[in-house]
């Protein structure tokens, strides 16, 4: 019993401690400026309909780069939620008041959100106009349709969410490759919504080297062992695709 309580003490100090550590850290203010950092400044792209874990997975990785400096990016500041829209995510910038990343991050979206981002001219040229100077633009899912809506994928091999591989290979220049992720010059596309993660992991190693991105890894115990061996859609019954596209579409609004 006292080894019991001992061990319950231990884990509160270690859990206490971090906390305030933490806070801190952290600035205050409901706007608070990111912190500025000597590393890379990445920009994550959000916008109405987004799919939650298309810019949330690879922030929590590229956020652990040494001094990286990660913010969400919207039209206007403030809360932009998923395709459910239980969620909403902080955008602290707005994309006119930002003109130079080092990193792009264009994330995915449902049907609604997809098609209203690739109509949207303001940020077609503003993702044009980031491209021009970025180190590295990067999509999620069907980011990359938004990619090539604003012309930057003509002529390069891409990848996208499965059910939208057709859709981006027939209507752009595009030549479509069923991989997790997809390197074309300084332009890496990720597969649908977890496949972000990957992606992340391997610019994070472009960005640094292997050993800092297996240390990112492992940081945030990256780890797959998913209970079914169902999540490759090349191996999937046509079944089950099109359950997962009814519970995708019941899902969004």
């Amino acid at each position: 019993m006292r080894h019991s309580t001992t061990r319950r003490n231990v884990l509160r100090g270690t859990v206490a401690t971090a906390a305030l550590a933490a806070t801190a850290a952290a600035p205050t203010g409901a706007h608070a400026v990111p912190r500025g950092g000597a590393g890379p400044n990445i920009g994550i792209l959000l916008y109405d309909g987004y799919s939650l874990l298309d810019p949330t997975g690879p922030a929590e990785v590229l956020s652990r780069l040494p001094d990286a400096t990660v913010t969400m990016i919207a039209e206007r500041r403030g809360a932009v939620r998923t395709d459910t829209a239980d969620v909403a995510v902080l955008a602290e910038q707005s994309i006119d008041e930002v003109d130079r990343l080092d990193v792009l991050l264009v994330p995915g979206a449902g049907n609604r959100g997809t098609v209203a981002a690739m109509n949207n001219e303001a940020l077609l040229r503003w993702i044009r106009q980031i491209h021009r100077h970025s180190q590295w633009t990067t999509s999620v899912c069907t980011g990359s349709i938004i990619l090539a809506a604003a012309g930057l994928l003509d002529g390069r091999r891409a990848t996208t969410y499965w059910a939208s591989a057709e859709y981006l290979q027939s209507t752009f220049d595009v030549t479509y490759l069923p991989q997790r992720y997809v390197r074309s010059g300084k332009i890496i596309t990720a597969a649908g919504v977890s496949a972000g993660v990957d992606m992340a992991l391997y610019l994070a190693s472009l960005i640094t080297d292997d050993d800092t991105a297996k240390a990112i890894q492992l940081a945030v115990e990256y780890d797959p062992q998913p209970p079914f061996d169902s999540g490759n859609a090349a191996e999937a019954s046509p079944q089950l695709k099109e359950k997962a596209l009814q519970l995708l579409a019941a899902s969004q609004v």
